[in-house]
């Protein structure tokens, strides 16, 4: 019965990117549709694609789209603890959803007594959620059997004992190696969080799954716990992915026919969600690129936002990037910038305090007459907003620093203005604009006018907006999802109280 309360279910994986989030979402759309109240949870999350909450705090974009999946409204309980790199040693710690400071790795998982705070500051987010919602839909991170971090870990097994959660191994067998990372991932475990683990579903299947029926037997005669499904792979079901790795795939070039959207692909480079609806109109071929000559065959060029302004508007000019971009302008490009791009794009970009790093001042593209500051606050908030004149638009602010005209400098009319009557944002000309405000790619509004030198003898767009788009996705995914999962076991699963 839906109304019956079910234990929460984790989602653990044998490594990273095994398809822990994908699998994640469609429960929460699965359990939705079979009436209860469902809810992600992740304790840690490790991401630069983050999101503002509806009380303007900040959360993993992965537990956001969860949520929306689930149908309820995301919330940091849903991802108390946030860590989005700013180096290959260094993250900005986000707290129940503000900022709490910088740390290195060694820091971080270093066991002392910050780390039992953090503890305890996930476990009390936890508890609350599980107050409101009915199941609790977990998500680990990374491998389960990091044997070196045991102690210190937050989010996986120690998570799960905490939460009484049935615990469900998700294994990747595409990447190969499918046995031993399974069978190795459980062997590793103590006794104690062995038991935690109470079946096993193989993610990323391509083949005749008829062929795997003998592999399904052995696992579960080596596992001694139940194989609950074998999940083909699939890519005709869009759900916005979590990391950057996903973009290697989206690395192509500009074609005839369309409207060429480059997105350049910055080193920091994060909410490229931003995107995905463009992605997805018939009108557009959108890739990332950073090489110089398909900059150069662009339409359209997107600086997109970064979680280290500075030090990739540096990278940028070292390797010609940037005056591949200046160049493409000057021939007719059409340049848009979002948060970090948007700073980018103005005079020069100052950090007296050093928020984020040690170079305090940096010219930028010089395309937009604005000069900005970083500043240690962070602005981070959903917005309503009239792009130009076009009413009707909606999307979110998660930025560090502040963005003025320049004294006495050339004509910057504000691209958009918010609900409140506030401004934001830098319009010079139909191909100079910038603005702050991640999901602006989001509106169909938008869109038409971004497209609209370039389209006017191209497909038509679709009608389908893009909230419509995601939830016709979900159901998609979960559909698929279903298929090919033993959801009465799992449901047993989750109602047993061993």
């Amino acid at each position: 019965m839906a109304d019956a309360k079910l234990h929460p279910v984790m989602l653990a994986g044998t490594g990273s990117d095994v398809g822990k989030s994908v699998i994640a979402t469609a429960l929460c759309r699965i359990f939705r549709q079979d009436g209860y109240n469902p809810a992600p949870f992740k304790a840690q999350n490790m991401a630069l694609n983050s999101y503002a909450t509806p009380d303007g705090l900040e959360i993993g974009r992965a537990q956001a789209v969860q949520a929306e999946a689930a149908g309820v409204p995301c919330h940091t309980d849903m991802n108390p603890l946030l860590l989005k790199p700013s180096s290959d040693h260094t993250s900005q710690v986000v707290l129940n959803g503000k900022p709490v400071g910088n740390m290195g790795a060694y820091d971080y998982f270093r066991k002392d007594e910050g780390r039992e705070v953090l503890r305890s500051e996930v476990h009390a987010a936890f508890d609350r959620l599980s107050s409101r919602y009915n199941p609790i839909v977990m998500e680990g991170a990374g491998s389960i059997s990091e044997l070196n971090l045991r102690d210190t870990d937050l989010v996986n097994l120690p998570m799960a004992r905490h939460a009484g959660a049935k615990v469900i191994l998700v294994a990747d067998i595409d990447r190969g190696g499918v046995f031993a990372s399974a069978y190795g991932s459980i062997a590793l475990q103590t006794p104690e969080d062995k038991k935690l683990i109470k079946g096993i579903i193989i993610n990323k299947f391509r083949g005749d799954l008829r062929l795997f029926e003998e592999g399904r037997k052995i696992l579960e005669d080596i596992c001694k716990v139940p194989v609950l499904g074998v999940v083909p792979y699939f890519k005709d079901i869009h759900i916005e992915e979590e990391d950057s790795m996903e973009l290697a795939g989206k690395q192509h070039s500009a074609v005839s026919g369309k409207v060429n959207v480059a997105v350049i692909l910055l080193r920091h480079i994060s909410n490229f969600t931003d995107f995905g609806m463009l992605e997805r109109d018939p009108r557009v071929n959108l890739y990332y690129t950073n090489n110089i000559e398909e900059i150069g065959k662009a339409d359209i060029i997107i600086l997109p936002g970064t979680k280290s302004t500075i030090d990739d508007l540096y990278e940028i000019r070292r390797n010609g990037v940037a005056e591949a971009v200046l160049r493409a302008h000057k021939n007719g490009t059409t340049v848009l910038g979002i948060c970090g791009g948007y700073q980018m794009m103005g005079m020069s970009v100052d950090d007296p305090q050093g928020v984020e790093g040690s170079i305090r001042k940096i010219p930028g593209l010089g395309l937009l007459p604005v000069d900005t500051v970083m500043e240690g606050s962070k602005v981070t908030r959903q917005v309503a907003f009239r792009f130009r004149e076009l009413e009707g638009c909606t999307g979110y602010e998660i930025h560090m620093g502040r963005t003025v005209a320049v004294a006495g400098g050339a004509v910057c009319s504000a691209l958009n203005v918010l609900a409140d009557g506030s401004s934001d944002g830098c319009y010079v000309d139909e191909r100079t604009f910038g603005t702050y405000i991640h999901g602006i790619l989001d509106n169909q509004q938008v869109i038409e006018s971004l497209l609209a030198p370039f389209a006017a003898s191209k497909a038509q767009a679709t009608a389908l907006s893009y909230n419509d788009f995601k939830q016709q996705q979900y159901d998609l995914l979960a559909d698929h999802v279903r298929r090919h999962l033993n959801m009465p076991l799992l449901y047993k699963i989750m109602s047993e109280d061993d």
